[in-house]
């Protein structure tokens, strides 16, 4: 293992919150790999580079000599984490738990290594635990205290329910620290109360009580909200090379310093180094390590490629684009043509973008919105800086 500083200098890299550090290095001065925890519920079926953050550091920890603890929340998902949540969580089905959980390993072992990682269900335990062991464990934590998360405060304020199954996600995610033995665990900002809860449960089981790691939430594409499916800001992992590289050069400079730091664990002096240099080469550094990391080197050297080729070189003859279907022997015009793409939502958009020489058929500009088009089979349409379609008949 490395020292003990060094360890230090790069797990605390790019957190947001540790309770505590000095924990941490008197843990990590035994000499002893410790046991790191991240518990996952697998409610949905595919993993975004939000989700990835928390495995990032994970995979910091096994990199160091630790040892990781992935705990696929197969019995807690049945309840879903209330944190964060206006309503109660669908319930969802024990088969439906169990296809995400297998979809859930698969993709996280793209960033951890398989080999270096104990995978528990914590349906394991709470699958075995009578009514009276359920009383005992619940007596643990007290009403005022869970009336302290401002989300079921916020309900109770505005009316809305909480249901009693949803005060005992936090006891079983700490009951699974006391499980696992956990020295560490790993969640994003809105995991404390939750993580505070498992230092509680281990005291009160005469466990040494975990250190508490909490990481930034991501922003997704538009820097400014987490990074989401629902808000449609969102890189899923199991997305085509291209299209992750793509829209990782379309972030902002701001941001890609954060997600150089929060999905690479890139250090102060690598990003001092970085910032030395071109911003548009260290985007095209982030989103190749990115892509590589989900798809191999070889297909992220071509995603790159494909990307200079779509937006850098304009030479998008040999490139991959999305097709737009017309009708044959259609007589559209420039406006028409455009506003069939879907890239500009408004008429009034399309008319100014085209005013403005935005667009583009075979490399001619269109400006005249009501002048008639010839499409042919193939041709290349540019609409904006950064869209491209194939035209298709």
């Amino acid at each position: 293992m490395k020292p003990v500083s060094e360890q230090l200098e790069i797990l605390l890299g790019g957190t947001a919150q540790v309770i505590s550090p000095e924990e941490l290095r008197r843990k990590l001065e035994k000499g002893k790999p410790l046991r790191v925890k991240l518990g996952v519920d697998p409610t949905a079926p595919d993993l975004h580079l939000g989700h990835t953050v928390c495995l990032s550091k994970l995979r910091q920890f096994q990199d160091l000599g630790h040892q990781a603890i992935l705990i696929i929340g197969d019995f807690t998902s049945m309840i879903g984490d209330p944190t964060g949540r206006s309503t109660t969580r669908p319930a969802l089905s024990r088969d439906e738990i169990l296809i995400n959980a297998k979809t859930y390993q698969e993709q996280a072992f793209k960033v951890l290594d398989r080999h270096r990682v104990e995978v528990v269900m914590n349906g394991d335990w709470f699958g075995k635990l009578n009514f009276a062991e359920i009383i005992r464990l619940s007596s643990c934590v007290s009403i005022s205290q869970m009336m302290q998360r401002r989300d079921f405060r916020e309900r109770l304020q505005d009316g809305s329910d909480i249901r009693h199954h949803e005060t005992f996600y936090p006891i079983m995610q700490g009951w699974d620290s006391v499980m696992v033995r956990a020295d560490v665990e790993l969640g994003g900002t809105d995991q404390l109360f939750n993580i505070l809860v498992g230092r509680d449960l281990q005291k009160e089981e005469r466990q040494e009580p975990q250190v508490v790691m909490l990481l930034p939430i991501l922003e997704g594409l538009d820097g400014v909200q987490r990074m989401s499916k629902s808000l449609g800001n969102y890189i899923g992992i199991m997305e085509p090379a291209s299209e992750i590289f793509g829209k990782t050069m379309s972030i902002s400079d701001d941001l890609m310093w954060k997600w150089h730091t929060l999905l690479l664990n890139k250090s102060e002096k690598e990003l001092a180094t970085l910032k030395s240099g071109h911003p548009m080469e260290a985007k095209k550094a982030l989103a190749e390590a990115i892509t590589a990391r989900f798809h191999g080197a070889e297909a992220a050297k071509e995603a790159g490629l494909d990307f200079e080729r779509k937006f850098s070189a304009r030479d998008v003859s040999s490139a991959e684009l999305p097709e737009l279907k017309i009708p044959r022997d259609c007589s559209w015009n420039a406006l028409e043509l455009v506003m069939a793409t879907d890239a500009i939502s408004s008429r009034s958009g399309a008319r100014r973008l085209l005013q403005q020489g935005g667009v583009e058929l075979d490399g001619v500009k269109l400006r005249e919105p009501n002048a008639s088009v010839i499409l042919n089979d193939g041709t290349i349409l540019r609409v904006g800086k950064k869209n491209f379609f194939r035209l298709k008949k």
